[in-house]
């Protein structure tokens, strides 16, 4: 119990979303990296690929991350990125080129940030990146122009994470009726 109580109350005001993956795989082992930076909250947008429940796949991959997480599903990048900004989410795109902002000298402080990453081969669809708020690269030094999926996921989490450590990260913790909610979900069978 103590340990559910820990987790609940380090979880972030922060939500990973996920556009048309094609690999459940792929997106079991972003789900890791977001219980990992205490990211709660996920959501997958499947407009293109074939949907799939991220309750059920990946156990291996996830490191079982999956069954603490809470997820949502969209069926447009424009559903879900509404959706987010009208809660007052900055909705933060990963881009490898194009009008951008790198991602070491990004302020990714905002108080409610959704982290959008596209799918392995195409990216994110040119609607997501048109609605997003912002679109930051990680700057590549080598012949490749991307990270595979969960290795960029997890660069940004924990900028994003380094970053509200930085300027004190009580102010991005999830509300106290949130944490509560969480802590129940969690210690329930």
């Amino acid at each position: 119990m103590q340990r559910y109580r820990d987790v609940a109350a380090r979880r972030q005001q922060g939500v990973v979303v996920l556009e048309d993956i094609h690999d459940p795989h792929n997106a079991e082992a972003v789900f890791r990296s977001c219980d990992a930076f205490g990211f709660q909250r996920v959501c997958l947008i499947f407009d293109q690929e074939e949907p799939f429940d991220p309750r059920r796949v990946g156990k291996l991959s996830s490191s079982s991350a999956n069954k603490w997480l809470d997820f949502e599903v969209y069926s447009s990048a424009r559903e879900c990125l509404e959706a987010l900004q009208g809660e007052g989410f900055e909705v933060v795109a990963t881009v490898a080129e194009g009008e951008t902002e790198e991602l070491y000298g990004a302020e990714l402080t905002a108080p409610r940030i959704a982290v959008m990453l596209g799918n392995e081969n195409r990216g994110l669809s040119p609607e997501a990146v048109a609605l997003a708020d912002r679109r930051l690269t990680i700057p590549m030094e080598g012949m490749v122009r991307s990270l595979n999926l969960s290795v960029t996921a997890a660069i940004v989490l924990f900028e994003v994470t380094r970053q509200r450590r930085q300027a004190g990260m009580e102010q991005y913790l999830l509300p106290e009726d949130e944490r509560d909610a969480l802590l129940k979900a969690l210690s329930e069978p």
